[in-house]
């Protein structure tokens, strides 16, 4: 009897249309040549086929821009529905002002940490530049005057918010998310029944995300094929700088911030945190998911760190919606890494506007595999550079998630961590302890009832 062949992962099947496309494209620059397009006539008339017209210009432009289209497509509705049920889910006022507080700040500052730390090694390296190489787009943005500081604080808070969903405002979708869900968490029944929905609504929202990355491989594939049909070979090297450069990025942020937090708040051991954390890294790791890796996160930080249930209940899945540092690491680069490649020039308060955006659109992602693209497109958009300049990326970053997971899974412990201690709920014999949790993880499935 033969076994069934499984069906490619998403990560595979992305892989092979970003290769594919890759691929055309190089050979469809090869036979077009430097006049850049190539005719095929017919034979039987006067009639011919243009490769560049059929094919660059036609079949790969219309799908890959309607991928593009659908990315912009789930950004508001994303953001806004996921953010309400975050914020709603504070029932209780008491530990919204407390503990609450102390959570979100936490989770804002490193994520705010992250995508300064990430943009400041992308300036630092420039994995975007390379002599010779300027990529154009057919998208087109007019430059406009930079807002100054005080101008994009008060422009934050949306006068008409339906006016926000149509434009795309993703700020003032932000903040008018937040005070909605609030509202909701302080209106009793009412807002019970409110938050239902938003939950309901969060799974279709959540689903149509699976739907979208399930057909990313044939967008990929054509934004690729059309990209590399005029593509400079050099910019493989970029792209594998790139690939580094937010590696690096992930891996420093998770052995030098953290511990440094995690040292400065608690003064406990960080080399014992992070050595309890390696099963829940590991698993984040293998899903890419760091609500599918709620379960082990909540008994790593109880079992294993010693944090107390009552805290670790509101912390862990508050994390897992809001605390996104990996995708923060991997927008700030993909911003100046896109602006570099595209040779764009970004002011100053253009990176502050990335810093801000990137960092309270972090409460909104949610923490499934594949979303932080279609933040990064709302980041992208929010600095006036081309969302193409995701199909470049968009390959390797699967690559990447996985260890963004794990990243935001440590992140989610730590800060877990230091708040049961401020509050007197941390038991620090067992965070001491090296064996901590151990027992539980072995079952008897001979003897289930003992």
């Amino acid at each position: 009897m033969t076994k069934e062949k499984q069906p490619l992962g998403l990560t595979a099947r992305i892989v092979i249309g970003m290769i594919s496309g890759i691929l055309v494209g190089l050979l469809f620059k090869a036979i077009m040549g430097e006049s850049g397009d190539y005719v095929i006539p017919l034979g039987f008339s006067e009639a011919s086929i243009s490769l560049k017209a059929i094919f660059v210009e036609g079949i790969f432009e219309v799908i890959g821009q309607i991928f593009i289209a659908s990315l912009k497509m789930l950004v508001v509705p994303l953001v806004f529905v996921s953010l309400i049920c975050g914020t709603c889910s504070l029932q209780d006022t008491t530990k919204l002002g407390r503990i609450g507080g102390k959570a979100i700040g936490l989770y804002l500052i490193t994520t705010a940490i992250a995508i300064s730390f990430a943009m400041g090694m992308a300036f630092l390296f420039t994995p975007g530049e390379s002599e010779g190489i300027v990529l154009t787009t057919t998208s087109t943005f007019e430059a406009k005057e930079a807002p100054t500081l005080a101008q994009v604080f008060i422009q934050m808070f949306p006068s008409n918010p339906f006016a926000a969903f149509a434009q795309g405002n993703m700020l003032q979708v932000i903040v008018f998310a937040l005070l909605f869900g609030i509202a909701i968490a302080l209106s009793g029944e009412a807002g019970n029944r409110i938050a239902s929905l938003f939950e309901d609504l969060n799974v279709v929202v959540m689903r149509l995300v699976t739907i979208l990355m399930n057909l990313a491989p044939y967008g990929v594939f054509c934004l690729l094929a059309k990209l590399f049909s005029t593509m400079d070979f050099d910019i493989f090297r970029n792209i594998l700088y790139y690939f580094f450069v937010v590696l690096g990025s992930l891996i420093l942020h998770a052995v030098i911030t953290y511990p440094l937090l995690f040292k400065g708040f608690t003064g406990l051991n960080p080399l014992t945190f992070l050595t309890k954390m390696r099963d829940a890294m590991l698993f984040a790791f293998s899903t890419s998911s760091s609500n599918a890796t709620i379960p082990v996160t909540m008994e790593t930080a109880t079992k294993k760190l010693g944090a107390n249930n009552s805290i670790a209940s509101f912390t862990v899945p508050l994390g897992a919606t809001i605390n996104m540092d990996g995708t923060a690491i991997m927008q700030g680069v993909a911003t100046v890494f896109i602006a570099q490649v595209f040779n764009v020039d970004l002011t100053f308060t253009d990176f502050l506007l990335v810093i801000l955006t990137a960092t309270l659109a972090s409460i909104g992602t949610a923490g499934v595999p594949g979303v932080g693209l279609i933040m990064l497109a709302m980041v992208l958009e929010q600095v006036g550079l081309p969302v193409e300049g995701i199909a470049l990326i968009i390959g390797v970053d699967r690559l990447l998630d996985m260890t963004r997971t794990a990243v935001n899974v440590t992140g989610d412990c730590m800060v877990t961590t230091i708040v049961a201690k401020s509050e007197g709920q941390l038991d620090t014999t067992t965070f001491n302890d090296k064996d901590a949790g151990k027992k539980i993880e072995n079952i008897d499935f001979h003897h289930l009832k003992s």
